[in-house]
C-alpha cells in the first residue's frame, strides 16, 4: 500500500492489522512526519505531491486521505477549486501513469451536498476515465468506535467489483433516543455553535481539527450523576483507533496542543481496518 496526505497513519496503521505493508508515504506537514517517522521508522516519506511521479513496483492500494477543509461544512467552502482540497487531482495524475489495482478516497460527508455534489461527481468522473469501477458510503465511526464521525469513502478497483468492499455489510441503527432523564453519558461540545447540536449518548461528537477561535476544543461528557468532564488527548487518541501517546513525536517540532489538529484531521482506524 501507498499512503499520501498520510497525515498521523491511520491508513498505515489499519493496513498493518490486516497485514498490508505500506511502502511509500506521502505527507508535508512537520508535526504528521514527526509522528510517521517515529511510527513507521522503516518507510520512507515524501514531501511533496506534487514532485510524486512513481509508485513502488508492486503496488497493490493507494490511498488518499485529501485535504478537507475546502469542503468542509466550516469554513470558506470553496470546494474542488480550492487551493487545498483540489490537490486530489495530484493522485490521478499519479495513477494515470502508474495503475494500481485498488484506491480509496477519505473525506468529510459535507463533500456530497457542496455545490450539488461537485466534489463526489468529478472524483467519479475521473475514476471512469481512467478505467476503474468506483463505489461510495457514508461510513459512521460510531459503528466501531464510540464517536460519531460520518466520512465518505471512495473504494475504486480497475478489475473488481468495489461493491463487494465498500458496500458489503450493514451495522443495525441501534442509536439512542436522549431523553430528560438520561441514564447514559452524553457527549457533547461546549462550542458547537448555534447551526448544529451534537447531543451524542454513549458517544462523542466528531473530534474536530480546532475551533474557530484558534484553540483546542475537545468534547466534553455528562454523566448520569450530573458530573461533567473533558477528554484529553490520550482519549482522543484512542477514540480514533490509536494507541495512547501516538501522537506524542509531534511535540519535537509543535507545542502540545497541535496534536489535537492532527488527530481531529485523522482517519479513524477502525474503519479503515474493515474496509
Amino acid at each position: 500500500m501507498v499512503s499520501l496526505f498520510a497525515g498521523i497513519g491511520g491508513f498505515e496503521l489499519a493496513f498493518k492489522t490486516q497485514g498490508i505493508e505500506t511502502t511509500l508515504m506521502c505527507e508535508i506537514d512537520k508535526a504528521a512526519q514527526a509522528v510517521l517517522t517515529h511510527q513507521f521508522p522503516e518507510v520512507p516519506i515524501v514531501d511533496d505531491i506534487c514532485l510524486l511521479n512513481t509508485l513502488p513496483d508492486e503496488t497493490d492500494i493507494l490511498c488518499a486521505g485529501f485535504p478537507c477543509q475546502d469542503l468542509s461544512s466550516v469554513g470558506e467552502k470553496q470546494g474542488m477549486l480550492g487551493s487545498r482540497s483540489s490537490l486530489v487531482r495530484e493522485v490521478f495524475r499519479i495513477i494515470a501513469t502508474n495503475k494500481v489495482e485498488w484506491v480509496i478516497f477519505e473525506n468529510v460527508s459535507f463533500m456530497l451536498s457542496l455545490n450539488n455534489g461537485e466534489a463526489i461527481h468529478s472524483i467519479v468522473n475521473e475514476l471512469e476515465a481512467l478505467g476503474y469501477n468506483w463505489a461510495y458510503r457514508t461510513i459512521d465511526t460510531i459503528a466501531f468506535l464510540p464517536q460519531h464521525r460520518c466520512r465518505v469513502f471512495v473504494v475504486a478497483s480497475l478489475h473488481n467489483n468495489p461493491n463487494d468492499v465498500i458496500l458489503s455489510g450493514d451495522f443495525p441503527n441501534n442509536k439512542k433516543i436522549l431523553e430528560k432523564e438520561f441514564t447514559t453519558p452524553v457527549g457533547f461540545y461546549w462550542t458547537e455553535g448555534k447551526n448544529a447540536l451534537s447531543l451524542i449518548p454513549d458517544a462523542i461528537p466528531t473530534l474536530k481539527a480546532g475551533s474557530t477561535i484558534g484553540i483546542a476544543s475537545p468534547p466534553a461528557i455528562m454523566f448520569p450523576s450530573g458530573e461533567v468532564s473533558t477528554i484529553e488527548i490520550r482519549d482522543a487518541e484512542r477514540l480514533q483507533g490509536f494507541p495512547a501517546e501516538w501522537t506524542k513525536p509531534a511535540e519535537s517540532v509543535q507545542k502540545a496542543s497541535f496534536r489535537w489538529r492532527l488527530i481531529g484531521n485523522a482517519v479513524s482506524v477502525d474503519t479503515v481496518a474493515w474496509i
